[in-house]
This record gives C-alpha cells, sequence and structure tokens, in this order.
C-alpha cells in the first residue's frame, strides 16, 4: 500500500486542477481521498465504508492504479474491461485522467 500512496503522492502537483474530491477504493489495500478542492490538493487515507462527499469514487485494484499512473494501462480501456469501474462524475473522471495518465 505504500507504493499507492507515494504514487498519488506525487501526483498531487498535477491534480489541483481537477477542482474536486475524488475517492479510490482499491479493493483489499485501503481507500484514499484526493481533495482537490484547493491548493495544494490533499491526500488522505479513508475508511471505505465513508461516503465522503467525494465528486467521484474510481475503483480498482492498487495494481491497476500504478499500472494507469505509470502509463502502462490506458485507463480507457481499463473502464472498457472493467478493471476500473467510475462511481459519480465521468467529467471528475476524465479530468482526473488528463492529470494522473
Amino acid at each position: 500500500m505504500a507504493d499507492v500512496e507515494q504514487h498519488l503522492r506525487e501526483a498531487l502537483p498535477r491534480l489541483t486542477q481537477i477542482g474536486a474530491v475524488v475517492r479510490f477504493d482499491l479493493d483489499s489495500d485501503g481507500s484514499w481521498v484526493i481533495d482537490a478542492r484547493s491548493v495544494p490538493a490533499t491526500l488522505t487515507e479513508a475508511d471505505p465504508d465513508d461516503e465522503a462527499d467525494a465528486a467521484c469514487v474510481i475503483r480498482c485494484s492498487s495494481d491497476n492504479l500504478i499500472r494507469m499512473m505509470e502509463g502502462r494501462m490506458d485507463p480507457m480501456l481499463g473502464y472498457a474491461l472493467g478493471k476500473l469501474k467510475v462511481v459519480g462524475s465521468i467529467g471528475v473522471a476524465m479530468k482526473l485522467v488528463g492529470a494522473i495518465a
């Protein structure tokens, strides 16, 4: 899980442009919330049962999230193949893809 946290922390400066709260639900590896409504964006570990005010929730494995962030998995293909699921705003998800992929 530390690897996921490191990748997300490195992406924070690029995520300020999304202007929303995004939660990543990573199967057994927990949940992370990025709040990019203000600068700098913040990252916190979240309770997966907590229904935070996230505009968008991304559900995937930590391996697939890292693959996507490293450019080894196309986010649109991952979505089409069911390797990641989006709940909430597709517009925010598209901004997120532009910022981290």
